[in-house]
């Protein structure tokens, strides 16, 4: 997933609805949270685009940051894989549930986990702009009742859900 780079940081975004604000989980275990996320589907900011097999990982560091680490295949399965690294900081240390992303200094993007199954199997990242937003699990599939359900909750955030696209994800 990609908070932002620093072209994008700068481009315009939907309007959020000011009726829906954007909530957080209570709280994120981050030991639980670390590790790979298949994003099964996004509104995805400009390098996103096109992108097959993607890929979130992320390694809790011992200074307390997250290194991340976006994977994915450019344009079809058997595209250029390309990676992207940044940094995130968690922002709210009494939730860990608000992170700034950091790919160029000093800008540190919003992201914001909204959803988090109890096993940690399933995750929303949204941004208080909603202008992107990363429906992630564990697995790069996940059952069709369970996307729509993801949906419903990513639209109740007040995103335009016509505008979120399925990630094909396709593994030997």
């Amino acid at each position: 997933m990609i908070a932002a780079l620093s072209p994008a940081a700068t481009i315009s975004s939907p309007t959020p609805n000011p009726i829906v604000p954007i909530q957080t989980v209570p709280y994120v275990d981050l030991q639980r949270y670390v590790g790979d996320w298949y994003v099964i589907a996004n509104i995805p900011p400009w390098i996103e685009k096109g992108a097959h097999n993607s890929v979130e990982s992320y390694r809790l560091e011992p200074d307390g940051t997250i290194a991340t680490k976006f994977t994915w295949r450019a344009d079809g399965f058997s595209g250029k894989q390309r990676e992207l690294k940044s940094r995130a900081y968690v922002l709210d240390r009494q939730t860990n549930a608000t992170w700034g992303v950091q790919f160029i200094w000093p800008i540190k993007a919003d992201y914001r986990i909204t959803y988090l199954a109890p096993d940690y199997s399933q995750t929303i990242v949204s941004r208080e702009k909603r202008d992107w937003v990363w429906i992630m699990a564990r697995t790069p599939e996940i059952p069709d009742a369970d996307y729509e359900r993801l949906l419903a909750l990513v639209e109740s955030q007040g995103y335009d859900v016509k505008q979120v696209q399925k990630v094909p994800q396709k593994w030997n």
